[in-house]
């Protein structure tokens, strides 16, 4: 059972409650190019992105989300980190969330000049703690982390602040595990996730599916970020294929393929790479099935949409499991994508 959060509103996304767990990337550009961040979100959006963050390293990147929010079309959250002047302009330039911790403010009068301006804006603030929170590595590294995150809620809660989400990352996978089950056991702020510094992309994905899904499968989490040292609409298409294979999130393309074997006498890895690039921005479910034979396929894919299986010079086309077509390899892949069209479209109906 899901974990019970408040909702939270983040410009026209709402997360926590019964609110669907929202896919969140990262621009890996300098925000004051407004050119080229407002292309890197365009192209995240395309994937799937619903809520985008950017950091914000000066005045002029906080003056520049003005311009870039103006020609984008999700929610946009400015990350801060220790000057205070950048969350308020952040915020008077159209910012739906930011990303600060108000501890690493001395001044109270700006903590209170923040919450004040966020509250009245209708603005959330994400809070939380890294391993990066602490000059000196604490004895028990999951109390200290989820004490600093919940000291950061209390410095907003005691200037009459609550629009709050908390994250609690690391770079290891059980420790980010722990400490996100217990606050989440301690409070009903909507948690985002993520396994922080991940790595490359075969490593990330591992870590972070592990760290990820295991919470989400627990009933943790109402945001999710995958941490790729790659570009970022890796982290995007990672996310909802958890989401997916998790049944948390139904939508897009699904593809269901065998590893293939001595049996295989087509280039199945071939027709799936023309499958996503065909197919892979659909919004509505699909789920495909690309099987090297006809000994196993229809049968182990009974439940995809469509599917098809190879043979020598020869391949089936089935459907929810019953063959529909036998053609040959040539001709194959052309009349399995026609099949799947009407498909699609069927489904676009509704």
């Amino acid at each position: 059972m899901r974990r019970k959060s408040r909702p939270i509103r983040i410009g026209t996304v709402t997360i926590g409650g019964e609110y669907p767990i929202v896919v969140q990337s990262m621009t890996k550009t300098d925000t004051r190019d407004v050119s080229d961040t407002v292309n890197q979100i365009l192209e995240l959006e395309d994937a799937g992105c619903e809520v985008i963050r950017v950091a914000v390293p000066d005045i002029e990147a906080a003056r520049s989300i003005s311009e870039i929010k103006k020609r984008i079309h999700i929610p946009l959250v400015a990350d801060i980190h220790f000057d205070p002047r950048l969350a308020v302009e952040s915020i008077l330039h159209g910012a739906d969330k930011i990303r600060l911790n108000p501890s690493n403010i001395s001044d109270q009068e700006w903590i209170r000049k923040i919450a004040r301006l966020a509250k009245e804006r209708e603005v959330p603030i994400r809070v939380g703690a890294n391993l990066g929170s602490f000059r000196n590595r604490p004895n028990n590294v999951v109390e200290a982390l989820v004490n600093t995150a919940l000291s950061e809620v209390k410095v907003l809660n005691d200037v009459g602040f609550d629009n709050i989400v908390i994250s609690i990352k690391t770079s290891d996978v059980l420790t980010t595990i722990q400490a996100n089950e217990r606050i989440a056991s301690m409070t009903d702020y909507p948690i985002h996730l993520g396994v922080t510094e991940a790595g490359p992309l075969e490593e990330s994905l591992i870590k972070s599916s592990a760290g990820i899904g295991y919470l989400l499968m627990k009933g943790i989490g109402d945001t999710i970020r995958y941490s790729i040292s790659d570009v970022p609409v890796k982290e995007v298409e990672a996310g909802f294929t958890l989401l997916k294979s998790l049944h948390l999130r139904e939508s897009g393309l699904t593809i269901v393929s065998c590893p293939t074997c001595g049996r295989c006498e087509i280039d199945l890895f071939s027709l799936i790479k023309r499958v996503k690039a065909d197919f892979g921005r659909v919004k509505v479910p699909v789920k495909v099935a690309i099987m090297g034979c006809v000994v196993n396929g229809p049968g182990e894919a009974q439940d995809a949409d469509i599917g098809l299986a190879g043979g020598r010079k020869m391949g089936v086309i089935f459907k929810k499991g019953k063959v529909i077509k036998t053609v040959s390899e040539d001709k194959l892949y052309e009349e399995f994508k026609i099949e799947l069209q009407k498909i699609i479209a069927e489904k676009e109906k509704f």
